[in-house]
């Protein structure tokens, strides 16, 4: 298992936003998450990370126990590569600037090999030609697919997406989309909280279904989408199966 939580929970002040969460994911495996907003699927990505600290329970990443130990954070990180809502890419660098940086300030590349990689990332993702460009001059689309290039380029063992396409328009989900089943296709160990059930249909090897911080129902993705046991997972659905 690449992925073992046990038991962890995370509140703010008075909100359960984590209860209690057991999972296990598999390398090579593709896992959705889905769930009603607030339900603590992106806390529990923030939580993977490192990004937010679970009050209690335990995180194990490619056998490297996560704790308040700074370097095991770092460690952890050199094993995820996360992918958010928002692009968060650097505004004042250009594309290719943008995936060189973290190659050369954490993984010690040089200059050369950073470019090197970057361009054949960028080439991967079908913004080659883009090279140059700043972020500003990108479509919404282009900047997440940069966004995804950036993550890979340090060469993680897993990918984290957060709602990578609810920030953009329709027309430029399908050029993400298509990314990630590209990166499932090549084996890649991926945790995507989405609301693209299409996507999950076609990609993911499992759902998870989160509410009020707990998982509720997780099974095979056919099992999931066609024939749900838990009420809560079938209101879900029935909603956003429309």
């Amino acid at each position: 298992m690449i992925i073992q939580t046990k038991e962890i929970s995370k509140r703010f002040g008075e909100i359960i936003a984590l209860d209690a969460v057991n999972f296990e994911i598999e390398a090579g495996e593709v896992v959705v998450i889905i769930g009603p907003s607030g339900s603590g699927k992106s806390t529990l990505l923030r939580c993977l990370n490192g990004l937010e600290k679970t009050d209690s329970g335990e995180i194990v990443i490619d056998g490297i126990k996560l704790d308040k130990d700074k370097s095991s954070i770092h460690k952890v990180r050199e094993e995820l590569g996360m992918v958010f809502q928002e692009f968060n890419l650097f505004p004042h660098l250009s594309v290719l600037g943008n995936l060189c940086l973290a190659q050369e300030a954490v993984r010690k590349r040089s200059k050369p090999d950073s470019e090197k990689i970057s361009l054949e990332l960028l080439k991967k993702v079908g913004l080659l030609d883009k090279k140059n460009s700043f972020p500003n001059q990108l479509s919404g689309g282009q900047q997440q697919r940069v966004a995804i290039a950036r993550a890979l380029a340090m060469n993680p063992r897993i990918m984290l997406f957060d709602e990578p396409t609810s920030a953009l328009d329709p027309e430029m989900i399908g050029e993400v989309l298509e990314v990630m089943k590209n990166l499932a296709k090549e084996g890649m160990t991926m945790l995507v909280v989405t609301h693209e059930i299409g996507f999950a249909r076609e990609v993911a090897k499992r759902i998870i279904f989160m509410d009020q911080g707990k998982i509720i129902e997780e099974g095979k993705t056919e099992d999931i989408l066609n024939s749900p046991q838990n009420p809560r997972t079938i209101a879900f659905l029935s909603k956003v199966l429309k």
